[in-house]
């Protein structure tokens, strides 16, 4: 099983299947969007907030 260190919160996050790059993921502890962002060491930063196009 893998695991990660929340950067949000510090909580750990285990992953039951090999974790891809880019795949977004919720902290179970701080609720916080993090994607993975390193497969080999294991790494996750904070999701990119999507933002509004106002209708463009």
């Amino acid at each position: 099983m893998n695991t990660a260190e929340c950067p949000e919160c510090g909580g750990a996050i285990s992953f039951q299947s090999a974790p891809i790059r880019g795949e977004i993921i919720s902290c179970p502890d701080c609720g916080a969007e993090l994607e993975v962002v390193n497969e080999n060491p294991l790494e996750l930063d904070l999701a990119p907030q999507e933002e509004e196009d106002w209708g463009e």
